[in-house]
């Protein structure tokens, strides 16, 4: 079993890396309400020199229902960093197909993970944690600093957040996109959003972006801490570990986007980390949408070809969330797993993602520190 104490509040399963006496004393501190960084933008009187860090990431519906499904799904599709076509036929297809079908399925998806007792999705309530877990962590550097929390589409917004911070008085703001590797889809449509907002600023407060830490030693780490925690608690050895990260057109990397090649340097690091070789730690891409090509190998198809060459014990990664989401908690989790024991597999895991663990947490404020360095 894990070697470090779990920490309470804590919604996913801690890192057993070793940790800092005094970082470990910050997080407990983040547990238990000490004074010092405040965690909501909303709360509070307003600060003198204030600086805000607004921690971001992709969105949820606000409810497991199919309209709250379908206007998530609305405003995800036609972004133009998600789907680069505005054409006459994919619009047609996206309000006469897509929509209406895919918000019923999805709806029912959700409803299978939904947090109850928020009601809310779980990748709410672990963004929320992170950013109040976060906001303990910076403690030390004073009460100017102000922790918030958004999502890209749907609720909170960033416009919202944003709107927020700077009514508290911050005058400086880090973004930090919750995406460990670049992607025009993910970190680039952040940051546009962030931009349309303080366009219609006169007074705009200066602005820092988290850029992808998709080989920083911090993440790693905790990575392979996470792992490594989770396969010391299982009674299998796994025979393969599947790295599944989300998938994106090919066409997109033939563009210029950087993910693809993000992600085979964070999977080449892990092994390392880990002393596996490529056909111990494999990378595959899941989620794919339409028809056209995607960063292969996919996931679905690299389970069920495991399962049919006699694999029967299987862990799967997913190092690209940072929070478990209806693509970790119900695709992998419940989707490949069926399609592996279907086609022969025996034990199928999914390992928790980073969300707030303790490992987790200070790999984040690692990251905030860093950013924030001459700030604060």
């Amino acid at each position: 079993m894990n070697d470090t104490p779990s920490l309470p509040g804590t919604t996913s399963a801690p890192a057993t890396a070793p940790v800092d006496p005094v970082l470990d004393h910050e997080l407990t501190a983040a547990l238990t309400d000490e004074p010092g960084a405040q965690a909501r933008a909303g709360d509070g009187a307003a600060v003198a020199d204030g600086i805000g860090v607004l921690l971001v990431n992709l969105g949820t519906p606000d409810a497991a229902e199919p309209v709250a499904v379908r206007r998530y799904l609305r405003e995800f599709l036609t972004d133009p960093r998600v789907i680069e076509r505005d054409d006459l036929l994919w619009r047609i297809a996206l309000n006469g197909v897509i929509l209406p079908l895919r918000s019923r399925r999805k709806a029912r998806d959700y409803q299978k993970i939904w947090n109850r007792e928020n009601d809310e999705s779980p990748f709410k309530t672990i963004t929320r944690a992170q950013a109040e877990k976060l906001a303990g962590l910076l403690a030390p550097l004073g009460k100017r600093i102000v922790v918030d929390w958004a999502m890209r589409y749907a609720n909170p917004s960033i416009a919202s957040r944003l709107e927020a911070l700077i009514a508290r008085g911050c005058e400086r703001i880090l973004v930090m996109p919750l995406y460990p590797q670049y992607s025009a889809a993910t970190t680039a449509t952040v940051c546009d959003e962030v931009f349309r907002v303080l366009m219609k600023l006169r007074r705009q407060p200066a602005l820092r972006i988290l850029p992808a830490y998709y080989d920083d030693p911090r993440y790693i780490e905790a990575l392979a801490a996470s792992l490594r925690a989770e396969l010391k608690a299982l009674a299998f050895d796994p025979e393969v570990i599947v790295a599944s990260y989300h998938g994106m057109p090919r066409d997109y990397v033939a563009k210029g986007d950087p993910y693809e090649s993000q992600c085979a340097r964070t999977t080449e690091l892990l092994r390392a980390q880990l002393g596996l070789n490529e056909t111990e730690l494999v990378m595959t891409f899941q989620s794919r949408f339409g028809r056209s090509r995607w960063l292969e190998p996919y996931t679905i198809k690299t389970v069920k070809a495991l399962a049919k060459k006699g694999v029967k014990n299987l862990v799967v990664i997913t190092p690209g969330f940072s929070a478990d989401c209806l693509e970790t908690l119900e695709e992998i989790a419940v989707e490949n797993a069926r399609v592996f024991k279907r086609h022969g597999g025996k034990n199928f895991v999914t390992v928790p993602c980073l969300n707030d663990s303790e490992g987790g947490m200070l790999m984040i404020r690692e990251l905030a520190m860093r950013e924030l360095s001459g700030w604060a």
